[in-house]
Parts: C-alpha cells; structure tokens; sequence
C-alpha cells in the first residue's frame, strides 16, 4: 500500500490556520458517522452532541494541548488524527479519520506513524487509544502497529481499549512523512 498526500502537517493548537475548515470537516464527517455506527444518527453536525459540535466548530480550543496531524493533498484534507499532550508519561490517539473517498491510499497508517513518531520524539512511554468493536479494520491496523488489548479505562460499552510502547518498536516507520515545511 502506497501513501500518496502531499504532506503530513503537524500543528500545535493555534497554529492551525488555511487547514481548519478541512480539518473540521474531516471531525464532522467522524463525529456523524460514528453517532450513525452507534444507532444515533444526526442529519448534519448541528444535530451532534455538544461536546462534538465544539470539535467541529472550534478545533483550536477543543484541541488545546494536543497535537493535529492532518494528510493534505493540494492542500485537500484527506486524513486526520489528534495526539493528547503527554501526561504522565502517556498520550493518547483520538479521531483518527480518513476521508472515505481517499481511503486504501495508507493514509491512516501514515498518520498513526506520525503520531507515534511525534509521542517518542516527546519522550512518551505509553500511547493508547480507544476503538468501537466494530471497526475491525482499525483494530487490525492498530495491531499491525504493535497496539494490544488492555484493561479499558472507559466504561462505554462496544469500545475497545489498546495500547503500545511510545518508543520505536513494532509498527514504527523506518522513514518519516514529509512534513510541511511551516512546521512550528
């Protein structure tokens, strides 16, 4: 499988500037098709939990902390993922999402490889995540990346808690993305 965006963009929040609205569209399309996945459909992001619709509407502050990488393509959203700021020695991947028009281009993978590049780069020892039980794909890719089952730290039903190593192991990338050259 073969990556092709332009450009993994990392931004700190405060920094995401022309990419936001290609980022917000990428949570809004997360956020209805994971409401949908769990029986709860919305029309349209107006009709989304409030918690979500501050992702969508206001990433920047929602984000505040963590780390945004974005898969661009001529400057065309394709992908997304969020990173936590470290806490503890741990971070956590949250709203991993690529486009489904872009999808079986190694998008995903990219990001999540940028996103355990940036955790070691950061000295996390820990990176988790939670998935729903039924994105078999995800999970598969997860494990692929050295992500195994844990005890869940989150009581909603139908989600599955993983975690791995911070430090370079199983999964790593033997070479990086290229990166914006703005990169702050």
């Amino acid at each position: 499988m073969t990556m092709h965006p332009t450009a993994v963009l990392v931004r700190r929040p405060g920094h995401l500037t022309g990419e936001d609205e290609g980022l917000a569209a990428l949570l809004a399309a997360y956020h209805l098709q994971t409401e949908a996945e769990k029986g709860l459909p919305a029309k349209d992001a107006a009709q989304l939990p409030a918690r979500y619709r501050a992702e969508i509407q206001d990433p920047q502050t929602a984000f505040a902390g963590a780390t945004v990488c974005l898969a661009l393509d001529g400057g065309v959203a394709m992908g997304c993922v969020v990173v936590t700021a470290p806490a503890g020695g741990r971070a956590e991947i949250k709203r991993l999402w690529t486009d489904p028009a872009h999808r079986g281009r190694g998008i995903a993978s990219a990001l999540v490889h940028e996103a355990l590049s940036h955790c070691a780069d950061n000295g996390v020892t820990t990176v988790r995540l939670s998935v729903w039980h039924w994105r078999t794909a995800a999970i598969a890719l997860y494990e692929r990346l050295g992500f195994r089952v844990t005890d869940s730290w989150d009581a909603r039903e139908g989600l599955i808690c993983m975690e791995r190593s911070g430090q370079p192991g199983p999964g790593t990338p033997t070479h990086r993305v290229r990166r914006s050259p703005d990169r702050p």
